[in-house]
């Protein structure tokens, strides 16, 4: 309890975490400060696919850490090369600029998206609108809360920059109804996050794709909760063959240990930006490309997409079939799963925190709902034990 109460002296209070104290992490669990044992079910919002203190990707971190940590993209490094190159020809992306999290990869896809109305579609300047969607999250910029329609994330930081719109997520022609000559790019996540495990109806990426190229307007997909394996592909717009202008990565990127993130681009997109237009001072730094490319070395050989796919069926399979008085929906893709609880029964901090309690570790988010996220490194055996301790917390019938 020491602990606690000194964090909230000292610590700005715009966190209400759950009441425990973590101290180690190793694969798919973590320990408190007591020595308890938990199931990671949320991996640090993807940010730990590939399991708590992955050994390879710790050794590329040390290694890397005696060799060269920090210099400015003042110079060349020998590591960022092959890292962007791995980032473009496993993303199918033909242009790669790093950044550090995933709010300064999407700030990067937006000046992008800008730049390039003004210099190839001819829009007039300061004219240029980007679209997205209602229940979005792509950060805490003020520019991106800008986009938001949680009026949390806008209360008292106004004003905001102009040029956003919002549309209904999963509605197609509610987009080609709010094109205009001056529409730039639409930003979407393929899957919304925060935004309460929303998948989209089938089609619809594809539907979005090809009234970009019909309109000239930017298609960028953030995936950086969706992306790197997280859904069962590569990234969740793979699910349509969907291949997007822009991307962002980030999150899983990092490997669980470092902040990393990437705007992806075609060419044509990326060629906007000249010496001096944009930059870093950590973007692509030694330490970020050595763990960058191992993250992506890990996620490829250890066919982390695949155990996403397979187990990730299992566990949606499982939920669906739970005769449980709290479950209003199941939703999700992948290890990409929310249980969304009837607010009429409970709200879901409170499933959370009593799953804490039967060692699961999990945090709720919009419409109520409980996501599973858990490492990509995850196993059968253990998903199999979360969902016995997920149905005790449900309290679910067994009738016949």
């Amino acid at each position: 309890m020491t602990d606690k109460l000194h964090e909230l002296h000292y610590c700005a209070h715009n966190y209400d975490p759950l009441p425990v104290t973590i101290v180690k992490g190793e694969g798919s669990y973590v320990w408190d400060d007591e020595g308890t044992r938990y199931l990671d079910m949320m991996s640090a919002y993807s940010a730990v696919s590939h399991g708590h203190c992955h050994p390879r990707i710790v050794k590329a971190l040390r290694d890397q850490a005696a060799k060269l940590g920090v210099i400015s993209r003042a110079y060349n490094t020998e590591g960022l090369e092959p890292f962007l190159k791995k980032a473009c020809q496993l993303t199918g992306m033909e242009r790669a600029l790093p950044m550090n999290t995933g709010a300064e990869a999407v700030e990067t896809a937006l000046k992008a998206a800008r730049k390039w109305a003004y210099k190839f579609k001819g829009v007039e300047p300061d004219k240029a609108e980007i679209i997205s969607c209602e229940n979005n999250f792509h950060g805490r910029t003020i520019a991106i809360v800008g986009m938001s329609t949680v009026e949390q994330y806008k209360d008292g930081f106004g004003p905001f920059p102009l040029g956003f719109k919002t549309i209904p997520f999963g509605d197609a022609s509610a987009f080609e109804s709010a094109i205009t000559p001056n529409t730039a790019a639409l930003l979407i996540e393929p899957i919304q996050g925060e935004g309460g495990i929303n998948v989209p109806p089938k089609g619809y990426l594809h539907l979005l794709r090809a009234m970009c190229d019909r309109h000239d307007v930017l298609l960028i997909c953030d995936e950086i909760q969706t992306g790197l394996g997280r859904t069962g592909k590569m990234l969740a717009c793979n699910h349509e063959d969907v291949r997007p202008d822009g991307l962002t990565l980030g999150k899983a990127l990092g490997g669980g240990l470092l902040p990393v993130s990437l705007f992806l681009a075609s060419k044509k997109l990326m060629d906007v930006f000249t010496s001096g237009d944009h930059g870093s001072t950590f973007g692509g730094y030694p330490l970020a490309s050595a763990v960058g490319l191992e993250a992506f070395n890990v996620l490829e050989e250890e066919k982390l997409s695949e155990n996403a796919a397979t187990l990730g069926q299992h566990l949606k399979n499982q939920l669906e079939n739970l005769n449980s008085p709290f479950i209003e929906e199941i939703r999700g893709v992948g290890l990409f799963i929310g249980i969304e609880i009837k607010s009429s029964e409970a709200h879901a901090r409170e499933v959370c925190e009593k799953l804490l309690k039967k060692g699961i570790l999990t945090m709720y988010t919009n419409r109520n709902t409980v996501r599973l996220a858990p490492p990509l490194v995850i196993t059968k055996e253990e998903i199999d034990w979360a969902l016995e301790q997920i149905a005790m917390v449900l309290e679910v019938s067994r009738a016949a």
